[in-house]
């Protein structure tokens, strides 16, 4: 291997990615779908489409051929939207290294199969899972691309490619923790990704910050209890992938599900929303699969199921709302 890494994807996080690896000292190429945003990146090292702000650094090059960017990477990182990983993957396969890691950045479960993104790559590379590697956490682009301190999880049940990865994307603005629950990593950034579509619902209702904490700390509740009923570690759940990622989700203007959802707050269709944010917010897709996920394992998500019927079978916000305060009285903590 040439020890280079390939990211694959050229949306705003991987293009931030490719700056924090290459502040880190390693060489990059990204692949970017579209030839001529691969080209700006090459020469004017700048993405027209995402962060168009961030002058990239000279370590950084671009392609718009995928096995290019793939052939010899020691580390490959995968940064497309969710619901595209397997149909991608497959076509990469090919050309990867035999021992060769793989990253993932994606926060989703795929529809249909209600998969984690790391067993999609198991499944569709054909490899093991300790050959995947997560990274997840508080990570809005923007802010890092800026150099923001901000720190991540890079989780993994093989500790070498784990602190592999930890050494690699290590700067000093960016700090990254290992830890090898994968589940629970995977799931608090994929659920979050919903409570912040709920949180941006209310936020554009008017609703106040009772409400909004409310959502936030019960958001968290049926992440944990989905979480451990598929065998993660209730305490990932504090941490950055699960507390971490879903306050800055919620919290921030810049993240894609908070700003979808109040789109969708201010009465507009899944259609219009789409148009206005013009980026995949992850959380509307997911929320089926997450759903499917909860039904099967027999753990109730009530805002998830709610934000399922909003985005979904167009039910009104408000009705959303109604339903979840009338629930049934329960103790907090419940099984």
């Amino acid at each position: 291997m040439s020890g280079h890494v390939a990211v694959l994807g050229a949306g705003s996080w991987g293009t931030a990615f490719a700056k924090i690896l290459a502040d880190a000292g390693r060489d990059v190429t990204v692949w970017a779908r579209r030839a001529p945003v691969a080209e700006a990146m090459r020469v004017h090292r700048r993405n027209p489409e995402y962060l168009p702000e961030l002058l990239l650094p000279d370590r950084v090059s671009a392609t718009g051929d995928p096995v290019e960017a793939i052939t010899g990477a020691e580390l490959v990182v995968l940064a497309v939207p969710s619901q595209t990983l397997r149909g991608n993957l497959a076509e990469w396969v090919p050309h990867l290294h035999p021992d060769a890691t793989l990253v993932s950045l994606m926060k989703g479960i795929e529809l249909g199969t209600t998969k984690r993104m790391s067993e999609v790559i198991v499944e569709t590379a054909g490899v093991t899972g300790d050959r995947v590697v997560v990274v997840s956490g508080p990570n809005l682009a923007p802010e890092i691309a800026a150099e923001q301190p901000a720190a991540t999880v890079v989780a993994g049940t093989d500790p070498g490619r784990a602190t592999l990865v930890q050494t690699s994307i290590r700067t000093p603005y960016f700090r990254p923790y290992t830890n090898d629950d994968v589940i629970g990593c995977e799931l608090g950034g994929a659920v979050k990704n919903v409570i912040a579509l709920a949180y941006g619902i209310a936020t554009a209702m008017g609703f106040g910050d009772n409400t909004r904490a409310m959502l936030m700390t019960r958001g968290l509740a049926e992440t944990a209890r989905l979480g451990v009923a598929l065998g993660a570690d209730p305490i990932t759940f504090a941490g950055l992938a699960g507390m971490g990622d879903l306050v800055a989700s919620c919290s921030s203007p810049l993240a894609r599900n908070r700003t979808f959802g109040e789109h969708l707050g201010r009465g507009e269709t899944l259609e219009q929303a789409q148009a206005a944010t013009r980026q995949t917010a992850e959380g509307v897709k997911s929320c089926l699969a997450i759903r499917d996920l909860a039904r099967a394992h027999g753990v109730e998500m009530p805002i998830t199921e709610q934000i399922e019927r909003i985005c979904h079978e167009g039910m009104d916000p408000r009705l959303a709302v109604d339903t979840l305060m009338s629930r049934t009285a329960k103790p907090e903590s419940y099984e």
